[in-house]
């Protein structure tokens, strides 16, 4: 009966060593290329990582700190640099979004790329400016930090990224959306299209419904998130 229990424990043990083992390792690796990626960046390089539906842009400082201007509420309702410090939550992002205030701060290489893959001074294939010297555009990312007024088409991380690296307020994503959503909305056939459901849903319902109350709330609103 005892060999058995002891063979039955050399079994189990031996699996949980190796994976143990295996873990360990993969630390290790992540750190040699942690390591690595920061001997190959340099201060005043720009850095982007995709997200979901954006992507986002940082000026490396070196010492593995990142600068990026991200939305962010907290500002407004306190001062205190250990909340306002600690990493942006989802919430308030999106509310920083709505509020359109944001701040420039700086970060851990790794929570600014999040577990993306940073990409390296792509604008400098597609700007038609030349680049600033890195520790000019490191001091630039440095000088702005702090609590700034932030829109989503006008003044927003890579408007922020690319003053500082070229001396040029712009956002090739911006430009993007703009264009696309004038394909799609600024056209005649959905111009009449929108003009008639409008027409037969108000006049079906009555002009004091709940929809015309939605449509003249909805104007204003777009109008101040384009602001």
């Amino acid at each position: 009966m005892f060999p058995l229990q002891l063979l039955a424990l050399l079994f189990i043990s031996t699996p949980r060593l190796e994976k143990k083992e295996v873990e360990e390792e993969e630390v290790k690796v992540r750190k040699e290329e942690k390591k690595n990626e920061e001997v190959t960046l340099r201060r005043g390089d720009l850095l982007e990582v995709p997200r979901t539906m954006f992507t986002h842009f940082g000026i490396y400082l070196g010492g593995g700190r990142v600068a990026h201007f991200i939305p962010d509420i907290l500002p407004i309702f306190s001062s205190d640099r250990s909340w306002i410090d600690q990493m942006v939550t989802n919430t308030r992002l999106i509310l920083g979004v709505l509020a359109k205030c944001g701040s420039i701060r700086v970060d851990s290489l790794e929570d600014f790329a999040f577990g993306a893959e940073i990409l390296i001074n792509t604008k400098d294939q597609v700007c038609s400016l030349p680049p600033l010297q890195g520790e000019e555009v490191a001091r630039r990312a440095e000088k702005l930090q702090g609590q700034v007024d932030y829109s989503l088409l006008w003044y927003n991380c890579e408007h922020y990224v690319m003053y500082c690296r070229y001396g040029t307020l712009m956002s090739f994503q911006c430009f993007q959306f703009c264009k696309t959503s004038r394909k799609l909305l600024l056209s005649r056939r959905v111009a009449k299209v929108t003009a008639m459901l409008q027409v037969c849903v108000l006049l079906y319902l009555g002009w004091l419904s709940s929809v015309y109350a939605l449509l003249t709330f909805m104007v204003p609103f777009l109008i101040w998130m384009a602001a």
